[in-house]
């Protein structure tokens, strides 16, 4: 798969917002999309993508246009239960709640923290829930290029963890943060007792069977047409991949947005795992021994529940169990918090107990 990205610029939108939009759209999952097709939905399904090109090469840069930096963004969404730790030369902004067994859980690309406020809300009683921002997205620091050759993915989760003298987790991950769980309990069977991944990629992640959308189509054009993506753009993003759009409520949208409008960072996905290596990326699945939940929304339009299978089908030395959600698209942990902590909760204490 080729995956190619021109410049990224920012335009005023609507008096208030300015957002990143790729240009030359068509040279982006050239293999994937038909390239004799509609020209409005080769630019859609490449638009979806741009989480998963992300993770797969690395974030472009934005060039010029009006950014928040990481200390404004600390001053809008910043906690004061939350503290930050150094590891490897890197600042991690990470949240530590509650008392009893301890969770750790890691967020996808292109997002914070922030998406298991609620689920932790829920556990926080009888659980000590550990999340943190995967550098430098969120409220962590800055990525040195020195500090994005020596360190792993890897190495935030366990040095985090060791710093707060954890020994053992229950490790949940959504999306690409379920991927770096596969890479520590490949790695650290001594760590991680149990896993619990959703809507996480286990293939190279493709683009063809996307279906039509005729309201983000319409961002598209607008996109192109303007030279920027509006709010109403991160609105339709965030609605395509949900199951229910009306569970992701005015304050999550406007939090992607802002993440996302940080001041560019030349490693912003250095510390991201990724499956773009799939012999890397297998092997480790493979090595995985911790007992295994993977917890999908099936109305993900990207990752659909045979991803499930697919992953299910490489983590061969583990126990493996599934639960479908229906009605749920591609952030169980933002659409269904209560439900999804309640299966957390049940797997730890019901089913690996």
């Amino acid at each position: 798969m080729v995956v190619t990205t021109g410049k990224m610029r920012y335009r005023h939108c609507s008096g208030k917002y300015r957002s990143p939009m790729i240009e030359n759209f068509d040279s982006v999952y050239k293999t994937s999309i038909n390239t004799d097709g509609d020209f409005t939905m080769r630019r859609l399904a490449a638009m979806l993508c741009l989480t998963f090109c992300w993770m797969t090469l690395g974030a472009p840069l934005a060039v010029g246009g009006e950014h928040m930096t990481m200390e404004q963004l600390r001053a809008k969404y910043g906690d004061r239960k939350a503290k930050i730790a150094l590891i490897g030369g890197v600042e991690v902004y990470y949240k530590d709640e509650g008392k009893g067994p301890a969770i750790l859980m890691v967020h996808g690309s292109q997002s914070t923290l922030k998406t298991w406020d609620y689920v932790a809300t829920k556990l926080t009683h009888r659980y000590r829930v550990i999340r943190y921002d995967i550098p430098p997205q969120g409220l962590s620091g800055h990525v040195s290029d020195a500090a994005a050759k020596n360190l792993q993915p890897t190495d935030i989760a366990e040095g985090l963890l060791k710093q707060l003298g954890v020994d053992k987790i229950t490790y949940v991950g959504v999306s690409s943060g379920g991927t770096l769980g596969v890479f520590l309990a490949a790695k650290r069977p001594d760590l991680v007792q149990r896993l619990i991944l959703s809507n996480t990629p286990a293939d190279t992640v493709t683009t063809a069977h996307l279906p039509p959308s005729p309201s983000f189509n319409e961002a598209q054009r607008e996109a192109k047409e303007t030279g920027f993506q509006s709010q109403f753009f991160w609105n339709e993003f965030l609605s395509y991949f949900a199951g229910d759009p009306k569970r992701l409520d005015a304050n999550i949208r406007e939090q992607y947005y802002d993440v996302n409008r940080r001041t560019p960072e030349p490693n912003y996905l250095a510390l991201v795992a990724k499956v773009a290596d799939q012999v890397k990326a297998k092997d480790a699945m493979s090595k995985v021994r911790a007992p295994t939940l993977l917890v999908w929304g099936a109305r993900d339009p990207l990752l659909v529940p045979a991803s499930a299978d697919a992953l299910a089908s490489y983590l061969t030395g583990a126990q493996v169990s599934k639960i479908m959600l229906p009605d749920v698209g591609h952030y169980p942990p933002l659409e269904v918090p209560a439900r999804f902590a309640d299966i957390i909760a049940n797997y730890i204490e019901a089913v690996t107990p």
